[in-house]
Parts: structure tokens; sequence; C-alpha cells
């Protein structure tokens, strides 16, 4: 499985649709999609799932004014239940032959009813596209795990491998996860984090807190008050990387990603996370939430990524949807 920063042939997202994502916010939910396509296209074809024809017309309309090249985007008629294209889109990994599908089961993060349509999409891509298909033959979202393109994965135990709360893949072990890791997506070394942020519906996933931004180098939100509920959980998966090695038995670099402050609606705790930005060929899209830590962050993933812009999407209304850039966005990579 490539990194994200490698090059993209398109981005995969599916258009907003369901409200009960966003209750009683639902109305701005596809302007700021359309300013993530608008940022998006520039650099690489935009694959955006619709579920009908009028859907269609409707996303066309958004993006013409918000100034897309529709030239650049391409719809595809696949029936989706929701928008985080991330967790049940086509995951693309690289063979001998060229391109494949790695196709997990997804179940809606085993906390919804309705997922048939979004576990359909890996086989509908993979036929559409006539590419073929890795079967990964456990339950498994795209956010709860992150890649170095050397055969170096990250995720957490509190997603994985749970026995209670939100259980994927009740009695598998460890060691059988990393098998389907080793077997589907090319993975030679797992690093197992702990918990994830507070907030976070995926119960764990680990595009929230810690992300690969080179082969040897990570950010990891850092949370500075020992007050907030993520201060612990955030420590000590700090703890943890400095005592984990990447595939050739080198050590991580670790850099500290802020958290904002926490962010709350309708009496809700939100995930609201630096660490849900998405790595494009136009550009870095990082999420923003109206915080004075916004431009530190940003700061920080600029001094990172030098060679693409680093660009701030606000997103205080995205993350009612207990989810943000990176959850909707789903890469794949050149040939």
């Amino acid at each position: 499985m490539p990194a994200e920063w490698e090059p993209h042939a398109a981005t995969w997202i599916g258009w907003p649709h369901n409200v009960t994502d966003w209750p009683g916010k639902f109305p701005p939910i596809p302007w700021v999609y359309g300013e993530i396509v608008r940022k998006l296209a520039p650099g690489e074809v935009v694959r955006i799932l619709v579920n009908a024809a009028i859907q269609q017309t409707q996303a066309s309309r958004i993006l013409k004014k918000v100034g897309v090249d529709l030239a650049r985007v391409d719809f595809l008629r696949f029936p989706t239940n929701r928008g985080w294209t991330r967790d049940f889109g086509p995951i693309f990994v690289r063979g001998d032959k060229g391109l494949a599908i790695a196709r997990f089961h997804f179940n809606a993060w085993a906390k919804y009813k309705d997922w048939k349509h979004d576990a359909k999409i890996p086989e509908r891509a993979a036929k559409h596209f006539k590419l073929p298909l890795i079967q990964g033959k456990i339950v498994l979202e795209g956010g709860s795990i992150d890649v170095n393109g050397r055969g170096t994965l990250i995720t957490t135990e509190e997603c994985l491998l749970d026995p209670k709360v939100q259980t994927r893949n009740p009695g598998l072990s460890r060691g059988e996860i990393e098998t389907v890791f080793r077997d589907a997506l090319g993975i030679t070394n797992t690093l197992w984090l702990g918990k994830g942020i507070a907030g976070d519906d995926t119960h764990g996933h680990v595009d929230d807190l810690c992300r690969f931004v080179k082969p040897g180098t990570v950010v990891l939100c850092r949370e500075d008050d020992p007050k907030d509920l993520n201060y612990r959980p955030l420590a000590e998966n700090r703890e943890r990387l400095q005592g984990m090695h990447l595939e050739r038995g080198t050590s991580i670099e670790v850099v500290d990603l802020p958290m904002p402050a926490p962010l709350h609606f309708d009496g809700v705790r939100l995930p609201a996370s630096y660490a849900n930005f998405y790595i494009s060929n136009a550009a870095v899209l990082v999420p923003t939430f109206n915080d004075p830590k916004d431009r530190i962050a940003l700061g920080i993933l600029a001094e990172l990524f030098r060679d693409r812009p680093v660009v701030g999407i606000h997103a205080v209304d995205l993350v009612w949807g207990l989810g943000t850039i990176h959850c909707l966005t789903q890469q794949e990579p050149k040939p």
C-alpha cells in the first residue's frame, strides 16, 4: 500500500446526502465539500460517488459556483449510505501487474445499521475499472490504519482489539490481524498504539491522532492540559512510539501536533483534530476550527510538507458529522 504523499491518479469522495450525519446542520456541508474539491481538482481527478442523477446535478451546480473545472471531476453512480469514503472506499495497492484493490468488510464501525451500499463500493470500483480484488477477510475501515509506503503500518488497539466496544472481528488475535495486513497490504511491520481521542465515534481511528508524513516521521497529537480527556491517552501513545521501530529497525521521528480546544455542539464532544488532514497532489488540506492553534498546526505541517502548499479548510460544521477531511477522502495512487 503506497503512502498518501505518493503521486495520485485521483481522489475519491462520496457526495454528502445523509442528513442524519449532520442533524440540524446539513445545509452548509455540500459547500464545504465544494471547497475541498476546489483545492483537490488542480492536482488530480476527483471521483465523486453519487446516488442518482439529481444528486449529480446538485453537486455540479455547487462545484460550478465555487469555481471547479468539471472536466477534472468524474461522477460515479455508485449508491452509498454515507459520505465517509475513507472507511468504506477502495483501498488501492500496487502489485507486479499494476494496481489492485484490497477489499475489506465494512459494517458501519460496528455501530450503525445502514451500511450495505457502502460495503459494496470496493467491488463496484474493481468492476468499473477492471482491477483485481485482494480479499482482506476482516472488517476494517481505512481510517483505522496509516502507512509509510515502505511496509510499516500504524493502528490502535482500541479500534481493532477491543473485545467489548464496537468489536469488528470478535476473537481475532493481534497476530492474525497482522497476517491479513501482510497478505492484503504488503505490511511487514505493524505498530500498535493504545487509545484514540475523545469524541471519536469510530472508537479509536488512528487518523485522528497519529499520521505518517515521511517514511520515518509521524506527527502525533499532543494535549497540554492535564485535565483534558485526551491528555493521558496521547501521552501514553507518545511513550509507545518512543520504543517502536520502523521496518528496517530504525527509530521513528515524532513531531508534536497541537490539539484544538475542546469543541462541543449540542452537548456532544466532537473529535476535532488537526491530524485528520489529507495529502493530495496539489495541497495538504488541514481541518481548522476557529482556534488560536489553527495557525500553529498549519505552520508545523507546512515545515514538514515543503513540496506542496498546506491549506486550512474550515471544519467546525463538518466535524459535527464526527469526522473531517481525511475521513471523507480516499486516494487512488498512480499505477
